[in-house]
């Protein structure tokens, strides 16, 4: 067995495994990370936070889910990540760049508040239809780094969110890579609640910030919402998200992400 040292990091809900000089093959953190993650035998998180150099910003962050896979990006982390970043320097405020497997996004620290700047979203599409166990849903689709297919309900707090979530994110139309599902319900003006079942967590989680920011710009795009002075989403964990952006033609830019973090913990874990 050998000794690991972490921080343990959540963000609206979301909790994670911090390692801040992380190394070592990619089969060997995709084990690492079900262990850690494990929350009856390890640390127990949403995912493992990998930080370490990059040639190209400055800080590199890969992410593994609870099941071991490598996901391209999370909010959710990248937050935690800047706050870890932000801490380790002492300082209160700070803006800076992080490196992801989904491309660079940028960082703005100030106190225990972290807005992040995501890569542009692609791939949008809207009013989609989706058989689902014999039932003809009409979904939407957009890609805020990890794919989000986002879908409109009432009664929120009574969707079976793992069920049909878990149907939806194994569905044909989006494999092979599969997708994360968001449940939203209008709340009132540029108000919305969700909750996700988010890929290789393979379950409903507390927050999810990419498929915030994803429910959130299909929102705007149903809506025809051109530009945003912030959009506020309420996260099963009851915190609030904020996600502000800019409409252009084909899609939308300047997008961001903010909200909450902080440092839970700081241990060692035998694996």
């Amino acid at each position: 067995m050998r000794k690991v040292n972490f921080t343990k990091m959540v963000a609206s809900g979301n909790d994670f495994v911090v390692l801040g000089s992380g190394g070592g093959s990619r089969a060997s953190l995709k084990s690492l990370s079900r262990k850690l993650c494990d929350r009856k035998y390890g640390v127990g998180a949403d995912g493992l936070l990998v930080l370490g150099k990059s040639s190209k910003a400055d800080v590199r962050m890969r992410i593994f889910n609870a099941d071991g896979s490598e996901a391209e990006m999370c909010g959710n982390g990248a937050r935690c990540a800047a706050l870890y970043c932000g801490r380790q320097l002492k300082a209160s405020s700070l803006n800076f760049c992080i490196e992801t497997k989904a491309g660079k996004i940028s960082a703005q620290v100030k106190g225990d508040k972290v807005k992040i700047r995501l890569t542009d979203p692609k791939g949008l599409k809207l009013n989609m239809p989706l058989s689902v166990n014999g039932r003809n849903l009409r979904v939407n689709f957009i890609n805020t780094g990890v794919p989000h297919t986002v879908i409109f309900v009432e009664g929120l707090n009574n969707i079976d969110v793992d069920g049909i979530g878990r149907q939806v994110r194994f569905h044909s139309k989006f494999s092979p890579k599969g997708t994360n599902v968001n449940f939203v319900q209008l709340l009132g003006n540029k108000s919305i609640g969700v909750r996700t079942y988010e890929r290789g967590v393979e379950g409903e989680t507390l927050a999810c910030g990419t498929g915030s920011t994803a429910s959130a710009l299909i929102l705007a795009a149903s809506c025809k919402i051109l530009s945003s002075g912030g959009i506020n989403v309420k996260t099963k964990g009851q915190e609030i998200l904020r996600v502000y952006f800019d409409r252009v033609k084909d899609g939308f830019r300047n997008v961001w992400l903010e909200g909450r973090a902080k440092i839970v913990y700081k241990g060692e874990c035998y694996v």
